[in-house]
């Protein structure tokens, strides 16, 4: 190669962070408005710092835990002191990463909606350009670390797959953070939403982010630290999965040949062109009215999209030397594939979750005849919207294997992550507008700047369901790719383990990969038992928001019923309790869920190889359709409580919207908690699964 990409790749990495902390710098300098702004924005930025100090703290735990016992292991068994080294700091990245984001998205709201009095523009930059820091900050740390451990581990330029095996703990350390993460945060951000609204919107019949509620701060602290910090460290994990995977799979499969170098580093190139991509994409991003919002972060996004194809070309047909049985155009087409199939799950999930839509405007129709039949309703709709994602899916998969085998299929979910730094930043834009618009409320601003707040969390509400559908989407394309990483490293195991070759013959396919044949009982067992586990996963966090929201509830209760003067805006309330408890009742409850995502692939593949192999597969297929399921359905209920707001059926505040709240506060565990985990589940577990399968072999 003329050029070195592992160099260029560094250059991206430390221009996307340099990026964002002057963004970052930039919504600094930005007035945060009157007093009384600053000191409910203070409040929030105080809850949210809180609750992450606290999970770090057993988080912190977890990963020495871990750490030790990797280190402990053989390194012959591709583990060891390396290995345990890039865990820690790929946990350590993924956390950095997702409090930076948080930092900055607590302390950009406020800026929001003082510019929200100036014009709708206004405060659509400020609120995207912190939504840029979060996405900029994931793809340059999770870059930069890929490229810090393949230059201290490969220091003679040789990319074998053990190198390769001793970075993937990198992956596996922003794996564990990602699901404690996403698990905590969203149980947090719920139990705060849910009391709140129980109480706040149906019993005292006040509206959203109304000062005299106590939850109104819990609420908002936990938008950040759920939907800003957890969605954050839940695509770092796949950014660096996806990479990882590949480069895997390159090394394993063109080992000894020419330029295998160029199979390794090409994860890598197309990810550093796509950082270029998002940062470019984001000067797109305006909006000069109420319509053009949506149209303007779709702009930016597809300017990314197409930056990173002409750049995917050129690197695909001449900046890179590829084997002589690898063709640059079908590799070129693989990555093209990944990248279609993100854009169209975005679009599918847009007509399923947006007011502007049939499937909204029905479920708000429904709820014409109370809870019960806009219940029924969203879950219709959540699961209609799993088919069309789930094909796009298959068509990516079977499009990127038919060019390219297992590596295409890797490459085609590098290609769905590589614009992630403006994807990402469309996500984190939505918190940040949720928040602006509580802060008009309790600081009771005029009626405009409420409006023009409204205006940009409805479009961030469809952008975090779009977001919610492309982490699922990546996370199927990932999975699939350490799925195959597995498979590839399983079989290489099992052929220098001694075996004889008669005992090969049932453990192998013809292509070398470990045998997992559906006919087999072991393979039958593991794949019930996966595609169970996503169930299992899902009722312990569902319930674990209603077991802490049940006690935000009778907190709100107490405080409405105590203190004196709160209900006529006389008295404040102790909103540091309701902090207090949704922080407690998120970090004793996201525990075993955690451990029991990388217990389970442990347990099994002591048992067998094939058993586990059957495990991650039906994790895969139940966990990602359910997903997509539960992140759609909430995000319909939601949009649909936002459409009969804006004045359908009724406005605020009568029958109809009441049962829209209900249907609303059933989603938002759907939404925020389980749907959003399950992602990062499936591809823990297969993480676990490749970088523990020396133990089982």
């Amino acid at each position: 190669m003329d050029i070195n990409f592992l160099l260029v790749s560094a250059v991206c990495a430390v221009l996307a962070l340099v990026f964002a902390v002057l963004t970052f710098l930039k919504i600094m300098k930005l007035s945060p408005g009157e007093a009384r702004m600053v000191e409910i924005s203070k409040l929030v930025q105080e809850g949210a710092a809180a609750f992450l100090k606290a999970e770090y703290k057993w988080l912190a735990i977890f990963v020495l835990i871990v750490g030790g016992i990797i280190a402990a292991s053989s390194s012959d068994m591709g583990l060891g002191p390396k290995t345990a080294v890039a865990f820690v700091c790929g946990a350590g990245f993924s956390a950095l990463a997702g409090y930076f984001g948080m930092h900055c998205a607590t302390r950009a709201a406020v800026r929001t909606t003082q510019a929200a009095r100036t014009g709708l523009n206004e405060a659509l930059r400020v609120a995207f350009s912190s939504g840029s820091v979060m996405g900029l900050t994931v793809v340059g740390l999770a870059l930069l670390g890929i490229v810090i451990f393949m230059k201290a581990y490969a220091s003679d330029g040789q990319y074998t797959a053990k190198v390769l095996e001793q970075v993937l703990g990198f992956s596996f350390g922003a794996s564990s953070i990602a699901l404690f993460a996403r698990v905590g945060g969203g149980i947090f951000t719920k139990a705060a939403d849910v009391g709140g609204d129980l109480v706040g919107k149906i019993e005292a019949g006040i509206p959203e982010d109304d000062p005299r509620n106590p939850a109104t701060i819990a609420d908002n602290v936990g938008d950040n630290v759920g939907d800003v910090a957890g969605m954050g460290a839940d695509l770092f994990e796949s950014y660096v999965g996806s990479i990882v995977a590949a480069m895997t799979i390159g090394a394993f499969a063109w080992a000894g040949k020419e330029h295998v170098d160029s199979m390794v580093i090409l994860p890598l190139a197309v990810s550093a062109l796509g950082i270029v991509a998002s940062i470019i994409g984001g000067f797109f991003v305006k909006a000069k009215d109420e319509s053009q919002l949506h149209g303007a972060l779709f702009k930016g996004l597809i300017v990314a999209s197409v930056l990173v194809a002409g750049a995917t070309w050129w690197l695909c047909n001449g900046a890179l030397t590829f084997p002589a049985d690898v063709s640059g155009m079908k590799m070129f087409g693989s990555i093209l594939s990944g990248l279609a199939a993100g854009v169209i799950i975005g679009k599918i999930t847009d007509y399923y979750t947006s007011t502007s839509n049939k499937p909204v405007q029905n479920i708000a129709k429904q709820s014409q005849t109370g809870a019960a039949t806009n219940i029924i309703h969203g879950l219709a709709t959540g699961m209609e919207s799993v088919l069309l994602p789930v094909v796009f899916i298959c068509v990516g998969i079977g499009v990127s294997y038919w060019l390219g085998g297992v590596y295409g299929v890797s490459m085609a979910a590098v290609g769905m992550l590589s614009t992630l730094g403006i994807s990402l930043a469309v996500d984190a834009y939505g918190p940040v507008a949720d928040n602006a618009g509580g802060l008009a409320e309790m600081a009771e601003l005029p009626k405009e700047v409420r409006q023009r707040t409204d205006s940009l969390d409805a479009c961030g509400n469809t952008t975090a369901a779009i977001g919610k559908g492309f982490a699922i989407g990546s996370a199927a394309l990932t999975a699939l790719a350490l799925f195959n990483a597995f498979c590839t490293r399983a079989g290489e195991l099992l052929r220098g383990s001694g075996r004889t070759v008669e005992q090969l013959k049932s453990l192998l396919a013809p292509d070398g990969t470990v045998l997992l044949d559906v006919n087999s009982t072991q393979v039958i067992i593991g794949l019930l038992m996966g595609g169970a586990l996503p169930f299992l996963f899902s009722a312990m966090t569902m319930r674990a928001v209603g077991n802490a929201a049940n006690k935000m509830v009778e907190e709100v209760r107490r405080q409405f019923r105590e203190i004196k003067g709160l209900m006529e805006g006389t008295a404040k309330p102790d909103t540091a309790r309701c902090v207090a408890i949704a922080t407690d009742g998120a970090i004793r409850q996201m525990i075993v869920p955690g451990v029991i995502a990388v217990a389970a692939p442990v347990a099994m593949g002591f048992w067998s190889v094939q058993a586990l192999g059957g495990l991650l597969a039906g994790a895969l297929v139940t966990g990602v359709m359910l997903a997509i399921f539960m992140s759609n359905a909430g995000g319909a209920w939601d949009n649909a409580k936002k459409y009969i707001e804006a004045g359908q059926y009724g406005g605020k505040g009568g029958a109809v919207h009441k049962a829209a709240v209900v249907g609303d506060t059933v989603g938002d565990p759907f939404k925020d908690t389980s749907g959003p985990s399950l992602n990062i589940l499936i591809k823990l577990m297969t993480v676990v699964g490749v970088i523990f399968l020396p133990w089982f072999i």
